[in-house]
């Protein structure tokens, strides 16, 4: 009984959030294998701690979801997998419940917490319900919220990579080209510190200027939907049921009123910290601390505070 991680790649290293979910693996307390797309990323991924094996599924392009599907049921016949695992972003929301029907097992979504009993945690109805969910099949298929585990290192292992036979590629899908949206500082979905802006913030020099005072704290740059709407930040920033989720530290709410679909995606963050000038806000409902008043007043007394340990 084994789990497999599927192991993405950023910039030529085995991205962080696949580290994330390496280590949530490792909670279960079983052997965890990892599955890699080219050799490079198999010989990085083998460099992992605590990793017994890498599997190495060449594929000469990026792989389709349905490409990618028919790999994992192979896998997990010829395999003794109980648990096949990925971040939750975009290729394995699309491979995994393809895979899932496939092999006849079960596929969770968004997973944020594992026990060592078989148990999965989710969030149901934009986080407004916390489920406990136990999978009674054989095989279980799960996607990860990344920003709720911690990273394993990158270093101190020395797993044996096993190259699997030639992928076939589902003909009738073809990925043409992909566009990644770029964002400058820090990864928005593992960062330990997010500093986020509202429509509060009135213009989109302003939140640049909250942007530059996110990069000198070390931290990542979010933003409301109603201030993305409205131009102020990309889309890449926008936090919220229909952006990214996101569990940080710290998270720092500039001139967010706090709507439902913003709140279900950073109401798991450790300590919230939120600055509006309205008191009846609804985000000071699941604020740690809450400052009631100028927004620009607390940046200017951050700004100062930053520059000072600086010099």
């Amino acid at each position: 009984m084994r789990s497999l991680v599927l192991v993405d790649i950023d910039n030529g290293v085995v991205s962080d959030a696949s580290q994330r979910v390496i280590g949530a693996a490792l909670q279960i307390g079983k052997p965890v294998d990892l599955l890699a797309f080219d050799t490079d990323a198999a010989q990085a991924a083998a460099q992992i701690a605590g990793v017994e094996q890498v599997l190495l599924a060449a594929f000469d392009t990026a792989p389709t979801a349905e490409s990618l599907a028919a790999v994992l049921q192979g896998v997990s016949v010829s395999a003794n997998y109980t648990l096949i695992a990925a971040a939750h972003r975009a290729l394995a929301r699309g491979a995994f419940p393809r895979a899932a029907a496939r092999a006849g097992g079960a596929f969770l979504a968004d997973v944020t917490g594992v026990s060592r009993d078989g148990h999965f945690v989710r969030g149901l109805y934009a986080g407004s319900v916390v489920a406990n969910v136990a999978s009674e099949g054989a095989l279980t298929f799960a996607t990860f919220r990344a920003s709720s585990f911690a990273p394993v290192a990158r270093n101190g292992g020395h797993a044996a990579v096993v190259t699997l036979e030639a992928p076939k590629v589902f003909g009738n899908t073809t990925l043409i080209e992909r566009h990644a949206t770029q964002q400058a500082g820090q990864d928005l979905s593992s960062a330990r510190i997010v500093v986020a802006g509202g429509r509060g913030l009135a213009s989109k020099e302003n939140m640049a200027r909250l942007g530059e005072l996110a990069d000198n704290m070390g931290a990542a740059l979010g933003a409301s939907r109603a201030a993305v709407d409205a131009g102020y930040a990309p889309n890449a920033a926008q936090v919220g049921q229909t952006g990214k989720t996101v569990a940080p530290d710290v998270y720092l709410a500039f001139g967010i009123s706090g709507a439902i679909q913003h709140l279900a995606g950073m109401k798991d963050s450790k300590l919230i910290v939120a600055v509006n000038k309205d008191p009846d806000a609804p985000i000071f409902s699941i604020a740690d601390v809450g400052l009631v008043g100028d927004l620009f007043e607390t940046v200017s007394g951050l700004e100062a505070r930053v520059a000072a340990r600086s010099a």
